[in-house]
């Protein structure tokens, strides 16, 4: 029993010491989290701009009806080979397949009649003029289904650029204002950050198409005519205003 009482005894005088200096230090603690900085503002500013589209998209399309899906498929295959070997040598211009789809058509009684197919071919360009020429031109073989407009990605970076900068000013002189307002002399950044975004572009031009057998009449240019697209960068964070 003395020998057990004695290691209790210097156990706990062992630990008497550690409970003591950790207490100071558990305060300690406890009023550093409550000590919150003062004089932090958040801030954000934007700019916009409206940047003209510089890019179109023409969309042609050829329909055509059969009795079987495989020379149905044969005929639309052939139209879309011809049109793309047309845009080939266009400079300035680049042609892409768009979508195909075949599809059965049904009489009263279910069963199938005959199959229905649809053939793209999509020009791309920033050239509007040639573009539309080109379409023009194509219009004997196939026939305008729309016509999209949008902003290059390099266009977009160079409107970013320029927004960035506007947007930054605009922060910092909130933040100078702000700061003079309440009573201090100036300001230090915490936190900020630049973001885009994105694209607002505007309602885009639809062309008319002909209906599935029609054929064009000229070769005249598609009127098209490209508008704007909404470009908009935001810059926000906080400030720490100093006396």
């Amino acid at each position: 029993m003395k020998r057990k009482t004695a290691v209790a005894l210097a156990a706990a005088a062992f630990a008497l010491p550690v409970a003591l200096s950790l207490a100071p230090a558990a305060r300690a603690d406890t009023i550093v989290m409550q000590n919150q900085p003062s004089g932090v503002l958040s801030l954000s500013a934007q700019a916009s701009s409206e940047v003209a589209q510089d890019v179109v998209n023409i969309t042609l399309f050829y329909e055509q009806e059969a009795k079987d899906p495989a020379s149905l498929t044969d005929a639309l295959n052939q139209r879309a080979d011809a049109a793309l070997k047309q845009a080939k040598g266009v400079s300035g211009v680049t042609a892409r397949t768009g979508s195909f789809s075949i599809y059965p058509s049904t009489d009263r009684d279910g069963r199938i009649s005959a199959w229905r197919g649809r053939t793209e071919v999509v020009l791309e360009s920033r050239d509007f003029a040639a573009a539309s020429k080109l379409a023009g031109q194509m219009s004997a073989n196939m026939q305008v289904g729309n016509v999209t407009f949008s902003l290059s990605p390099e266009a977009q970076r160079a409107a970013e650029e320029k927004l960035s900068g506007q947007a930054i000013a605009s922060f910092r002189q909130q933040a100078t204002a702000a700061a003079q307002a309440f009573g201090y002399t100036g300001y230090t950044i915490r936190d900020v950050n630049v973001g885009h975004n994105g694209i607002s572009p505007r309602p885009v031009m639809m062309a008319m198409a002909a209906p599935m057998g029609a054929s064009a009449k000229s070769s005249a240019p598609v009127p098209i005519e490209g508008g704007t697209t909404t470009v908009t960068v935001n810059v926000s964070g906080s400030v720490q205003m100093t006396r």
